[in-house]
């Protein structure tokens, strides 16, 4: 949500051109979340390492609100206005080794004032969103008909993007709202993901969207077969095709793994916490992995809350929640899954979700389909659930 603060950085960087006119030397714009601050000297954050930012009796300062992040809509700050944990956008001259920065000017977004508009937008996805898989996109219309999932089954809705509709589609390899880049109707396809937020119809076969965000996502599951001595890379022998697909670890990756007795109650449950009936999201290559959603609303196979639309504990809530692993900590023999966004190849993928610990799955599925007598390869079909892969990061 801090990336929120992003979208002024470009009007930022046109005052900081005007400026420019006058002077030999180019101003720089800089963010960061602050790390120390005392009357004549801050500490930055920023995305190349420490940034000694000096304030002087000249610095302007100026606070910008989260629900409206414009230069337009700034108002006249102080240093003293400023705590560890803010998120800052400076101006000025950049030394010659990157290191320190004498301030022209301060745009700050606090701490707190981000943390609520954090929580009205999840109470806001929450109460009005809706998530589901593509059926198909209509290009002449814009309409979606999705397939939204609840605890009853499947339901077909068409969403309709009202006048001037915000459109987005998740960037490669990031389910990352913040990271979403512009998109439109031409990208979607059969299959892909996608949440809206707007207003449903109360026969609820219809929605009106005011905000689109889709996404093509790809998850497998696998048995571990070896792992590279730096932890970038994991082979896995993909449990459906029987082939080896290579895992490629990056800096977006997230590795999890599913507390032993956590899963093996989930599992007996079909996938859902034992007296709620949460369900998680569906393995088969059928969810968008997810980011850190609390509440927010959709189907239940994607971590969301059900046909009514009502808020409930997000499944990726409780990903969040699981241990932090490395690469290094998996042997050969294990059994995970990973969520990818969707490429051309087939034997490559690189994990934005990696959730270790997920056999009862795996065998609960493989058990059902066996009971049923549709045993397919390496046991996936359309009961194999595995919560906390699915789902979107929350807005």
């Amino acid at each position: 949500m801090l990336n929120k603060f992003i979208p002024i950085f470009f009007s930022v960087l046109f005052v900081a051109g005007i400026s420019a006119q006058t002077s030999n030397v180019k101003p720089s714009a800089l963010t960061g979340d602050v790390v120390s601050i005392n009357e004549t000297l801050l500490v930055l954050k920023t995305k190349d390492g420490a940034l000694n930012v000096g304030l002087t009796a000249t610095t302007e300062f100026k606070k910008v609100p989260p629900d409206n992040p414009k230069l337009s809509a700034a108002t006249a700050a102080a240093a003293s206005d400023i705590s560890v944990g803010d998120k800052l956008l400076v101006t000025g001259i950049l030394s010659d080794d990157k290191m320190s920065l004498p301030a022209k000017a301060v745009y700050l977004m606090t701490k707190s004032d981000i943390a609520q508009r954090n929580q009205a937008d999840t109470q806001r996805w929450a109460t009005r969103g809706i998530s589901g898989k593509v059926a198909s996109a209509n290009k002449d219309t814009g309409q979606l008909t999705i397939e939204v999932r609840g605890l009853s089954g499947t339901q077909s809705v068409t969403v309709t993007p009202r006048s001037g509709a915000k459109f987005l589609r998740y960037k490669q390899d990031s389910v990352q709202y913040s990271e979403a880049i512009a998109g439109t109707i031409v990208d979607v396809q059969a299959g892909d993901m996608v949440r809206a937020l707007g207003d449903r119809s109360s026969d609820g076969l219809s929605f009106s969207a005011e905000e689109i965000i889709t996404g093509a996502f790809r998850t497998v599951a696998g048995t571990v077969k070896s792992v590279n001595p730096d932890g970038t890379e994991i082979v896995i022998t993909e449990l459906q095709s029987k082939k080896d697909v290579t895992v490629s670890i990056g800096r977006g990756s997230t590795l999890k793994k599913f507390p032993e007795e956590m899963a093996m109650r989930m599992a007996g449950n079909g996938g859902t916490q034992p007296g709620t009936g949460q369900g998680g999201g569906r393995l088969a290559g059928a969810g968008a992995p997810g980011g850190t959603p609390s509440g927010t609303a959709g189907a239940p196979g994607m971590g969301r809350p059900g046909m009514g639309g009502g808020p409930r504990a997000g499944i990726d809530d409780m990903y969040e929640r699981f241990p932090v692993i490395t690469a290094a900590e998996l042997k050969a023999g294990d059994m995970i899954a990973v969520s990818s966004s969707k490429s051309g190849a087939e034997d490559r993928i690189t994990a934005i979700k990696l959730l270790a610990g997920v056999e009862p799955f795996v065998r609960a599925a493989q058990m059902q389909q066996a009971a049923s007598g549709r045993a397919g390869r390496g046991g996936q079909g359309s009961g194999f659930s595995i919560p906390g892969l699915d789902g979107f990061d929350n807005p």
